[in-house]
């Protein structure tokens, strides 16, 4: 039999949180239950996070999807990470999720809201973030009001701290499954992008999220 951990609902909290690309489901668990975030900006770039990357379920099984940046230095900020743009990396992240999802029941209804993104060149990592997830609330029918840091600080004691989600290796979240494109080949594959749950469940998603647990 297999084991699911539910974990505590976020309910009256404010929390803190990266924007990250094409977030987690874990991510959007928590800003969907929160009753107020604020997106962390003042903060070191980190490498091997979910900053500039993201996971989907792909033919062969998990795919990461990475952005290459560039920085000056290694404590740089990552409000002034600059996207390598040398690299074709929209064309190669569009092709990869067109094949994988474009079997999945709502591709066709939200891939023409998202090519645009793939279309054009940020310069910024923030600010291509921020406009995912701008894109990301409005096909799921959601608004999510956020601020942002204005310091970096270590620690906070004001708000539910989730800068840890930013880390795969570090984020346990277990999810109740759905179905997935490729789960007779693979089994179900755990806490994916947003997209993985936006392209098999569609607007259903958002009762899916508040239904789901995180540990705070």
């Amino acid at each position: 039999m297999q084991l699911f951990f539910h974990y505590n609902r976020i309910m009256n909290k404010d929390i803190l949180i990266y924007p990250t690309y094409f977030p987690s489901i874990s991510h959007y668990i928590a800003m969907i239950n929160a009753d107020s975030i604020t997106f962390e900006v003042e903060d070191t770039f980190q490498k091997q996070t979910n900053r500039n990357r993201m996971y989907i379920y792909s033919p062969n099984g998990i795919q990461m999807l990475n952005i290459s940046v560039k920085h000056d230095s290694a404590k740089a900020n990552f409000k002034d990470i600059k996207i390598d743009n040398q690299y074709n990396w929209q064309k190669n992240h569009f092709k990869s999720l067109e094949a994988a999802y474009k079997n999945s029941p709502f591709y066709e209804y939200f891939v023409d809201d998202l090519r645009p993104l793939f279309e054009k060149k940020h310069e910024f990592m923030l600010d291509l973030n921020f406009e995912i997830f701008k894109l990301v609330n409005e096909a799921l029918g959601i608004s999510i009001p956020f601020e942002k840091t204005t310091e970096y600080f270590h620690e906070v004691t004001d708000k539910t701290d989730f800068r840890y989600l930013v880390n795969g290796k570090k984020d346990k979240t277990q999810i109740e499954p759905y179905t997935q494109v490729f789960d007779d080949k693979h089994g179900f594959l755990n806490n994916l992008s947003i997209l993985d749950l936006l392209f098999n469940e569609g607007r259903y998603a958002v009762n899916y999220l508040k239904q789901q647990r995180l540990l705070f």
